[in-house]
Order: structure tokens, then C-alpha cells, then sequence
């Protein structure tokens, strides 16, 4: 049984990795490789319960993206947590509606707890 919908927008390895964990604890997986590809996604498809968005990517970063979705009166009732490995970014990103932040190199316990905090 599928635990809720995860949508990682992320343009590294990082994606690959956070999608093999998260299918390992049961949740469904959507793979975007920056904002635009994310906000296509999230255009065309019922939003997941869970965004987990890097912060800094080529093309549409993760500025651009959240405040396309904070914008957007359905989408920003999704939960967005920042990845990043830049400390001051969280500042910003809360600002633009993200309710959570988790630096990059992620752990593991920190992932999943975060997770399931907004999936169950």
C-alpha cells in the first residue's frame, strides 16, 4: 500500500537517491529535474502530498519555483520542504511558504521523519 505521493524536484544524483529511499518505505515517486519540469508536472497531474525542492538547480531554480507555486491558489496548499546545502537559503524559502528545510548531505532519519510528518 502506497503511502502518499512525493514529488522531488531536484537536478543531481541526490533525486535518484531520495526516489530509492522513499519507494523503499512505500510512497510513490514523481521525478522533475528543475522547477520548470516540476511546475509542468504539477500542472498536469493531482498534486502530491509532499514537494521536497533543491534549492539551487539550472533553469527554474528552486526560488522561481516556490513562488510560482505559492502563487498558484491550489498548489500552495502543498507542503514544500527546501533541500539545500546553502544555510541562508531556508530564510528566504520559509518566506515563500516552504515549511520545512533539510540540508544537503540529507540523513537518512532526518528524510524519513520529515516525510512522514506530511505523507503519514
Amino acid at each position: 500500500m502506497l503511502r502518499g505521493k512525493v514529488l522531488v524536484i531536484d537536478d543531481d544524483d541526490v533525486r535518484d537517491a531520495l526516489r530509492g529511499v522513499l519507494l523503499d518505505e512505500g510512497y510513490e515517486v514523481v521525478l522533475a529535474a528543475d522547477g520548470a519540469e516540476g511546475l509542468r508536472y504539477l500542472s498536469e497531474n493531482t498534486a502530491p502530498r509532499l514537494i521536497l525542492l533543491d534549492w539551487m538547480m539550472g533553469g527554474m531554480d528552486g526560488a522561481e519555483c516556490l513562488s510560482a507555486i505559492a502563487a498558484n491558489p491550489v498548489l500552495r496548499r502543498t507542503p514544500v520542504v527546501l533541500l539545500t546545502a546553502d544555510g541562508r537559503a531556508w530564510e528566504r524559502a520559509a518566506l515563500l511558504g516552504a515549511v520545512g528545510c533539510l540540508r544537503k548531505p540529507v540523513g537518512l532519519d532526518d528524510l524519513l521523519e520529515m516525510v512522514q510528518r506530511y505523507c503519514g
